[in-house]
């Protein structure tokens, strides 16, 4: 039985999830992050097992086969997922943090109706694109499909527990923690 509460968050792509999620994780040391499976290519910077396993599209299928996950989406023409084992050995220790995308989210709650979920929101459209544009990692036509993806995203926010803007990082992270601490 898990003595943690699962904490999952969402957000559209260049909203600042991962600078939010790393400050998060320094504040609260009863966090733990949850890494998720994908088929992408690592971006510069990111170290498989720590960011995600990087695995072939071969071997998520074969995952999937097993019901390894316990939530997995294909979208942007790659996989991801959330491998069951890892999270429940996890959450047996201490709270732990999902980022994974809105259909994965409401997997989630299906089956883990106690998880809490965040969703991070830009402070607007116009900004989310300034900031998918100066990350200088996403060439055009991804960076439409994201712009195309995000009306959708933030109609489904409307589903979640909580839903916080960064239009400050600190301010944003702060938000956050106290959400959690209310689980504690």
């Amino acid at each position: 039985m898990s003595k943690g509460k699962l904490f999952v968050i969402s957000g559209a792509s260049g909203v600042g999830k991962s600078t939010v999620l790393t400050k998060v994780m320094q504040a609260n040391a009863h966090l733990k992050f949850s890494v998720s499976a994908t088929t992408r290519k690592p971006r510069a910077g990111e170290i498989d097992g720590q960011s995600y396993y990087f695995v072939s599209k071969e071997a998520f299928e074969e995952m999937i086969r097993q019901d390894a996950f316990l939530e997995y989406d294909a979208h942007m023409e790659n996989y991801y997922g959330t491998p069951k084992a890892q999270l429940e050995e996890k959450l047996l220790e201490c709270d732990v943090i999902l980022d994974i995308d809105p259909n994965g989210a409401f997997r989630v709650r299906q089956t883990r109706p106690d998880a809490v979920l965040i969703f991070i929101a830009p402070p607007s459209v116009e900004e989310l694109e300034r900031r998918l544009r100066s990350r200088g990692d996403t060439d055009e036509k991804q960076i439409l499909v994201r712009l195309d993806r995000v009306q959708w995203e933030m109609e489904q926010s409307e589903k979640y527990d909580y839903i916080v803007i960064n239009d400050k990082v600190d301010t944003c992270v702060e938000e956050i923690l106290q959400i959690i601490k209310k689980y504690e």
